[in-house]
Formats: C-alpha cells, structure tokens, sequence
C-alpha cells in the first residue's frame, strides 16, 4: 500500500469517528487511564460536565496519532471535537471551560450536560 492510499484510510477511519459521535476526544490513554496530564485535564473537565464523549487512544495507533494533525491542522494531542467542529487542544478546551464558553457551546449544540 503506498503513502496517499494509507493516508486517505487514516483519513477515512478519522471522518467517520468524527462523523458517528457527537463529541470526540483524540488522546493520548483512555478516560480511565489518561496516558499525559493535557489528556486528563481534559478528560476531568468534560467529566465534570457530566458530558458523554467518545475517546480514541492515539498511543493504539500511530497512524491515527499522526493522521489527526495532519487532519486538524493542529499539532497537538489532545483534540476535542463537537459535533463534527474542531474546538481545540487541552489549553483552548480550559480556557473555554474557564470562562464559561464550552458549558454554552454544548448548549448550543443540544449537548447535554451537568447543567
């Protein structure tokens, strides 16, 4: 199989979690076991909000670990998707929470959660 044809599986694995799950988080471990502190900060705030999320563990599979920045155009793990939207990274994800925009974010996006 040659790189594009790789490239575009990779892709293709990446859109559909996207697609299927209204709220994604590519990170390194699982909730449970968080593998980087960014990861659980993130995983804690999004607990926190009592909002269900799909996880997908980049440390399972290094093409998806390097898929999602080629795809995102970010180049850091974690990344929060809602709804098909890339929000951010561990920093834009507690600066949002912080100031109250991801609790409204999900609100607009008939998310639920805590409150």
């Amino acid at each position: 199989m040659n790189e594009n044809n790789q490239n575009l599986d990779v892709t293709s694995i990446i859109q559909k979690e996207i697609d299927d799950n209204e709220v994604v988080l590519f990170m390194k471990g699982t909730p449970v076991f968080p593998m980087c502190g960014f990861s659980a900060a993130v995983v804690q705030i999004l607990t926190e909000l009592k909002t269900k999320f799909h996880s997908i563990n980049v440390l399972d599979n290094p093409e998806i670990r390097e898929g999602i920045k080629i795809y995102s155009k970010w180049p850091t793990i974690p990344q929060l998707y809602i709804k098909k939207e890339f929000i951010g990274g561990c920093d834009i994800v507690k600066e949002m929470h912080e100031n109250g925009e991801l609790i409204q974010l999900f609100k607009n996006k008939n998310i639920s959660t805590n409150s």
